[in-house]
């Protein structure tokens, strides 16, 4: 090669680097599709084409469920949507002991039983009154568990709270002259008295370990009443135990001794998952149960929705990608799939960020190879400048044509994901794959590939 450099230098640019380009194709015996993923398209020299015209089929339909256990945070609350309708969430959770081996005197007489359930944040209209109810749970379940936002367990009949409340995110709360961090607070005595009297009345060995204790009160289950109008979905912390039932009590033989209580946690080794109901989409917009309850995809063409916690999903294809380069072997260079947000900003903000997964045609579910390389290359981030995400799928179209891909599948685009355990309530509406302004393509949904022809 050393010998060849004084020829080299001599030779127009253009025509370097299509020796080099094929010198490549030949010394290395590759697959001539893997050479050019990195090409810059330094001239026409190289039939360079850059193309923003790709028949894109995109529609929405409904997810079935995501997974909910182990959670940061327990969502509970009902929000009425505009467009997506009514969504109703509310949590399973484990109480565990705070400390083991609890001892409340020979004659505790029971004060009250309050549940505190401290604030992570909100999705939706935090002026609308909302309803909790509580009930105990009846049926067991464990940390190691898988759970899905369409799941619940069995409870008792009993309700052991049936309470309205304005969510006050921002506001502290005074407990015993101590202020607190803004939180819920829910009376499970002003019902009845069941629970409370349960636990001050449980055996001794039931109060010495956690396992113990789990098996006699299996846990509760926190719902809200579904809203008429506007609403919010309320993020609830489970770290550091800071969410907690407490059982307020006093010593029946000595008076004195009259402001005692005992913190039963939720942390982060509760068993616990969300249950959301989404009311079968009866209460959305029109535009959106025609695409996804009357299974129209053509409606994808104008608008395209998404909604987290297990509600909407874009199925989406690319019929005739292997047609791109015309029977010749190309290598694509980029390839980059962008989607605008076609609301303005509004209360129900978009999600941060997309997931986009494959499913092949027996089922299975996997990430896309380019999402290895990391958000920053492979996208999914909303920018809130632009209001727009974009996907590159520069690798991923290259296997495609290449035949690397032993069953076919199709590509999906979601708020969470089937494999993950990230609840996120956020929704958006996207602007379909034609354009919506005549002569105007800066506004689709749009695949933009640049790819070389090798020969």
């Amino acid at each position: 090669m050393n010998r060849l450099k004084p020829y080299l230098s001599k030779l127009p640019a253009s025509l370097l680097i299509s020796f080099l380009l094929i010198l490549a194709m030949f010394s290395c015996k590759k697959d001539p599709y893997e050479i050019g993923f990195s090409l810059l398209p330094p001239s026409d020299t190289l039939n360079v084409k850059t193309t923003d015209t790709c028949t894109v089929e995109a529609f929405s339909m409904r997810q079935d469920s995501v997974r909910t256990d182990k959670s940061s945070t327990l969502i509970m609350g009902s929000m009425m949507d505009p467009i997506f309708g009514l969504t109703t969430a509310g949590f399973y959770a484990q109480l565990r002991l705070s400390s083991e081996g609890a001892d409340f005197g020979k004659n505790p007489v029971l004060d009250s039983l309050v549940l505190v359930l401290f604030y992570n944040g909100y999705y939706g209209d935090t002026l609308t009154r909302q309803n909790v109810k509580v009930y105990e749970i009846s049926q067991d379940f464990s940390y190691d568990s898988l759970f899905f936002s369409n799941q619940s367990l069995t409870t008792y009949p009993t309700v052991l709270a049936d309470q309205d409340f304005f969510p006050r995110i921002k506001d502290s709360v005074k407990v015993y002259k101590t202020k607190l961090a803004p939180h819920l607070r829910i009376n499970l005595t002003r019902q009845t008295n069941y629970l409370g009297q349960k636990i001050l009345n449980a055996p001794a060995d039931v109060l010495t370990t956690n396992s113990a204790f789990m098996k006699f009160i299996k846990g509760l289950y926190v719902t809200a009443k579904p809203v008429s109008g506007k609403g919010a979905l309320l993020n609830f912390t489970v770290s550091n135990g800071v969410s907690k039932m407490v059982v307020y009590f006093h010593d029946g033989n000595d008076p004195q001794n009259d402001s005692l209580h005992y913190d039963m946690v939720f942390n982060e080794i509760s068993a616990r998952f969300i249950h959301v109901d989404h009311n079968g989409y009866l209460d959305a917009s029109p535009d959106l149960k025609q695409q996804i309850l009357n299974r129209d995809s053509a409606q994808g063409a104008n608008k395209l929705f998404l909604q987290g916690m297990g509600g909407v999903k874009i199925k989406f294809k690319f019929p005739f990608i292997k047609a791109l380069g015309k029977g010749k072997v190309i290598a694509i260079n980029d390839a980059i799939l962008q989607l605008q947000n076609m609301e303005n900003d509004t209360i129900y903000t978009p999600p941060p960020s997309l997931t986009m997964i494959r499913q092949d045609s027996i089922g299975r579910i996997g990430y896309l190879i380019d999402n290895n390389e990391g958000s920053g290359y492979f996208g999914g981030t909303y920018n809130t400048s632009s209001r727009t995400y974009f996907f590159r799928l520069t690798q991923h179209f290259q296997k495609v044509l290449q035949n690397k891909y032993a069953n076919s599948f199709d590509l999906y685009l979601m708020v969470n994901t089937p494999i993950t355990n990230i609840t996120t309530p956020n929704r958006i509406m996207l602007n379909g794959t034609t354009s919506l302004t005549p002569g105007n393509n800066s506004n689709r949904f749009q695949l933009k590939m640049t790819y070389t022809i090798l020969n």
